[in-house]
């Protein structure tokens, strides 16, 4: 037999040998699932033991391992060294970690009051601010108390807007203007029927809107029996009434016009929605037009706490009558506190003004302005939650009104034109809707519709306060639009913080200095004489 024989031999029989042990593989195994031992009495033990067959995973991880330690050899274990010497490093490195953090006190961080620290919770200074307010505050109404006495007189307020107890002039000024709210309806029900043209009912909505400001106004310059007092609330209704009624019929207007393009829904764009409110409100019944136009929708609009007139207007689910009750006790504190602050705090200052103003005496003039400029401040604050939070809320509550949105965060305010747009916002949504943007869509640039926009706010500034008092100074229309250059400067060169104080010294020191002017001048006037 030659070598290449021999050298077939052995592998021909190991492959025999190898096939062949499934089978005794498998009787061994039906012995063990018998429950026999492999190695009986009497029975020799097999002669080749590796050909016995084991359990596949058993073989598979031994023929792996050992081959894995064939192959790997002395690198196996110098890589279980070094994991372990790994495993070591962590384990110290935690340790000291640990230890460091155990005896350290610094991290790496940035002050409190530092504008990189992210710290923005000043509830703590907050309260320090107010309690220094009302102590510095205390201290004056009581050194006033000390000078003055108690000036508070109930019986006085009566005054203010009565002269003769039989004669009512605000309040008939007041009745007569349902006058224009009837003249309003019935032009709108004859134009939605088309018994007037368009062109006629433009020319009556003019006639009629601008009889609102010249009628009350010389009714108030001409009646001797009328107060400024009982003058200011008449003419803010008669002006509060005149951008309904403007709302009112430009929203009827938008509505010919969708009806006519015979639109089949109207849209909330143009205040016209076509489904009921379904947040947390009741379904009510949809109006469309012309069904808007009854008595019931009329009043219900001239009542509500909003300027801008709309279809379908967002209802609450009922009346929160405890709600109520809080606004209302709002409302009543807070009015006798407006009435006794300005008795006993503002009337004596302004009186004791006077004089410097007379003598032109600019550094007393100054002084006395600063002294009134605090508690002037303090009564507009007062007045803002009185009228903005307690009342519109009770109207609001009572008329079942969702639209609770008075008024934003304006004390945030870091320009003038955020302020503008979120102390007021009844005003600021009926400027925006029915004159800011038809302005910018017939072209007009953004600037100078903001400035027509702060020209018609300085218009009934001046109106409101210089028709009452008989007397011209222009004041508060300057004033307002002193703004504009102001909201420039502001929100080109300031913002933050110091936009944020710029914005509380124009509240502090500029509208008040500009009501206090025509109070001051009302007294040198008419008491000018007497002092």
């Amino acid at each position: 037999m030659s070598d290449r024989a021999e050298m077939k031999g052995p592998v021909s029989r190991r492959r025999r040998t190898t096939s062949s042990s499934g089978g005794v593989g498998a009787a061994v195994g039906a012995k063990q699932v018998n429950g026999s031992k492999p190695h009986d009495a009497g029975e020799k033990p097999p002669r080749h033991p590796a050909k016995i067959k084991t359990d596949p995973v058993s073989r598979n991880s031994s023929n792996s391992n050992g081959k894995t330690d064939r192959q790997m050899g002395m690198p196996g274990q110098q890589q279980k060294q070094q994991q372990q010497l790994a495993t070591s490093q962590r384990n110290q490195k935690s340790v000291v970690e640990d230890i460091n953090k155990r005896l350290s006190c610094h991290v790496l961080q940035e002050s409190l009051l530092s504008s990189d620290s992210g710290y923005s919770n000043y509830r703590g200074i907050l309260n320090w601010c107010v309690v220094m307010l009302g102590l510095s505050n205390a201290r004056l109404f009581l050194e006033n108390i000390i000078k003055y006495g108690i000036l508070v007189d109930p019986i006085q307020v009566v005054s203010l807007f009565l002269k003769d107890p039989y004669s009512w002039p605000a309040a008939c000024l007041i009745i007569a203007s349902n006058v224009y709210i009837l003249a309003a309806l019935y032009t709108e029900r004859r134009l939605a029927v088309g018994t007037i043209s368009e062109t006629t009912g433009r020319a009556l909505h003019i006639f009629y809107l601008t009889s609102m400001l010249i009628f009350p106004a010389a009714t108030v310059l001409i009646l001797t029996s009328m107060t400024p007092v009982g003058g200011i609330l008449s003419l803010a209704a008669y002006t509060v009434l005149f951008l309904k009624l403007f709302s009112y019929q430009d929203v009827n207007r938008w509505c010919r016009q969708i009806r006519h393009a015979k639109a089949k829904r109207l849209t909330r764009s143009n205040s016209c929605p076509s489904v009921a409110q379904s947040n947390g409100s009741t379904i009510h019944a949809y109006v469309s037009y012309p069904g808007n136009l009854t008595y019931r929708d009329m009043y219900y609009f001239v009542f509500a706490p909003t300027l801008c007139y709309q279809l379908n207007f967002p209802r609450s689910r009922r009346i929160r009558i405890r709600f109520l009750m809080r606004r209302l006790f709002e409302m009543l504190f807070f009015m006798q506190l407006l009435v006794g602050l300005i008795q006993q705090w503002m009337v004596p200052t302004v009186q004791n003004s006077m004089k410097p103003f007379q003598e032109m005496d600019y550094s007393r003039m100054t002084e006395r302005l600063l002294k009134l400029a605090v508690p002037n401040h303090l009564i507009w604050l007062i007045f803002f939650y009185w009228f903005f939070h307690s009342t519109m809320n009770f109207v609001a509550e009572l008329l079942r009104f969702g639209d609770r949105e008075f008024y934003r965060d304006w004390w945030n305010s870091e320009t003038v034109t955020y302020f503008w747009a979120n102390w007021n916002i009844p005003v600021h949504k009926w400027c925006l809707r029915h004159f800011y943007k038809p302005m910018l869509r017939k072209g007009v640039n953004k600037l100078l519709a903001q400035t027509a926009v702060f020209l018609v706010s300085a218009f009934f500034h001046e109106y409101l306060v210089s028709v009452p008092l008989k007397m011209f100074r222009l004041w508060a229309f300057m004033g307002m639009m002193t703004q504009v250059p102001l909201a420039c400067v502001v929100g080109r060169y300031l913002r933050g913080n110091y936009g944020n104080a710029v914005v509380w010294i124009s509240l502090i020191i500029g509208q008040p200095v500009a009501i206090l002017m025509y109070v001051h001048d009302f007294y040198v006037i008419h008491y000018g004489g007497a002092t």
